[in-house]
């Protein structure tokens, strides 16, 4: 049986998501390819071979670009059967088999992708048999990520000198325990997550740097949900890899609760970590669930000043909630502790996103909010009660995307946001002082957020 499984777009990152169903599919006998489309192209002649084409959708964009493909791979692929797999499967269910999808898979997908290929290889027809979301434990293979792109085609980490290092992309868990109604991880597991045991993320690890690997990106939703397994994962990676650096993302609560163990992730050479804060915002922060508060974040910021770990908090200032005065209130904070250099300047533009199936429509009087889903933003729109809020966020998305494409500074960039907002508020901007930006820090070369429209080059792929 012929396999062709297809990643749309991952943050420029080689996906764990395509190179662990290989090795699982291809033990079951399945030759295997894989199309990668944030580097290549889809391929006529391996889809035209194809019996199952699998479409792995990890984030909002990917989605976005799957859907906008899957015409393009019925035309290349007519003979085969088509599955779209991953976190925003199940999400996005109704409209997928809308469109010719006949399997859709979410949660610990790898056993449901298994029982596909057995199914299409007996006469157990073409329906699916295979739960939507399947939460129980995988048994794991070491990934197969011979049939990717090199490491080198990927993102890149950047330092502060401006040296790049070639990344490599890990998971040691999925899911999470907690419950923030905005994330796309809650609606699938449901506050549950599982590990991927650590002779396999060892072995993954020691194929990447046998790859090339210099850094490692770890993709866990939380690091810390399972702290034990990460520090024993990280203790053993340097213990065999000493100048391998790594980052992760660790919500501000678990920076705070497991503030013991940032000394080991230090030692073990954790460059930055990644925290979704979203808000500054104490009440929106309590729609959210976030279960933090902005005295957290900013005890959080303190700590990993004193251990010597560099911040890169990530946001979502664009809300339902969000006043002009507190848009220009999360910019005095930013500058107040000197984070402007930790923050790509479109985390200044993001606007909440409701997929179906989030947790924020079990607040009450919010669908109120919300018009009709839209397929093709596969989302809930929403307009602000005060429009010159919307009319700022598209400003700044506009201008944040045209800095990045003429690759300005992230200084330059923050200068011109707080001019914007000032006017928005018609009130003069202060003057910012000549050290407000703080230090440059290590980021990567894709900036970190999941839902963005697809650009022209994503979609030139097919």
């Amino acid at each position: 049986m012929d396999v062709v499984l297809v990643n749309p777009y991952e943050l420029g990152r080689q996906p764990f998501g395509l190179a662990e169903p290989a090795a699982l599919l291809q033990r079951e006998g399945a030759r295997v390819d894989c199309l990668d489309l944030s580097i290549e192209r889809l391929d006529p002649k391996v889809l035209r071979a194809a019996d199952l084409v699998a479409v792995y959708v990890a984030m909002h964009t990917a989605t976005r670009i799957a859907i906008k493909a899957l015409s393009k791979i019925r035309e290349l692929a007519p003979k085969a059967h088509i599955c779209v797999y991953g976190l925003y499967a199940p999400m996005n269910e109704g409209l997928l088999r809308s469109l010719g999808v006949e399997t859709v898979l979410g949660g610990e997908f790898e056993p449901g992708l298994v029982s596909l290929v057995r199914r299409m290889g007996s006469s157990n027809g073409t329906s699916q048999i295979e739960p939507v979301i399947d939460l129980s434990k995988v048994s794991f293979l070491v990934p197969d990520r011979s049939k990717l792109p090199g490491l080198s085609k990927y993102a890149h980490l950047i330092l502060p000198d401006g040296t790049r290092k070639t990344v490599g992309f890990v998971e040691a868990s999925r899911g999470c325990k907690h419950l923030c109604r905005h994330c796309p991880v809650v609606p699938v597991y449901q506050g549950r997550f599982r590990i991927i045991p650590r002779d396999i993320v060892s072995a993954d690890i020691r194929n990447q740097v046998a790859a090339g690997a210099e850094h490692l990106s770890f993709g866990d939703p939380d690091f810390f949900n399972g702290p034990t397994h990460a520090i024993r994962i990280v203790q053993a990676l340097h213990q065999e890899f000493p100048e391998i650096t790594y980052d992760a993302t660790i919500k501000i609560e678990h920076i705070i609760k497991h503030r013991d163990l940032l000394q080991i992730l230090k030692e073990t050479g954790c460059r930055f970590i990644t925290s979704a804060v979203e808000s500054l915002d104490d009440d929106i922060l309590r729609y959210f669930d976030k279960n933090h508060s902005s005295a957290d974040f900013r005890a959080a910021v303190q700590i990993l000043n004193e251990i010597g770990i560099d911040l890169a908090p990530t946001f979502v200032p664009f809300t339902p909630w969000t006043t002009l005065k507190g848009y220009v209130k999360l910019l005095e904070q930013l500058v107040e502790l000197r984070l402007v250099q930790s923050i790509p300047p479109i985390q200044l533009a993001i606007r909440l996103l409701v997929p179906e199936g989030s947790y924020l429509l079990t607040l009450p009087g919010f669908r109120d909010r919300l018009g009709p889903f839209d397929p093709g933003t596969l989302g809930y729109p929403w307009a602000h009660e005060d429009a010159r809020v919307d009319r700022l966020q598209d400003a700044i998305q506009a201008f944040a995307a045209e800095a990045e494409q003429q690759e300005l500074s992230r200084r330059a960039t923050f200068a011109r946001i707080w001019s914007m907002a000032h006017d928005a508020c018609e009130v003069p901007a202060p003057v910012l002082d000549g050290d407000f930006t703080g230090r440059a820090i290590a980021h990567m070369s894709e900036p970190w957020y999941c839902c963005a429209e697809p650009t022209n080059q994503q979609l030139a792929a097919f």
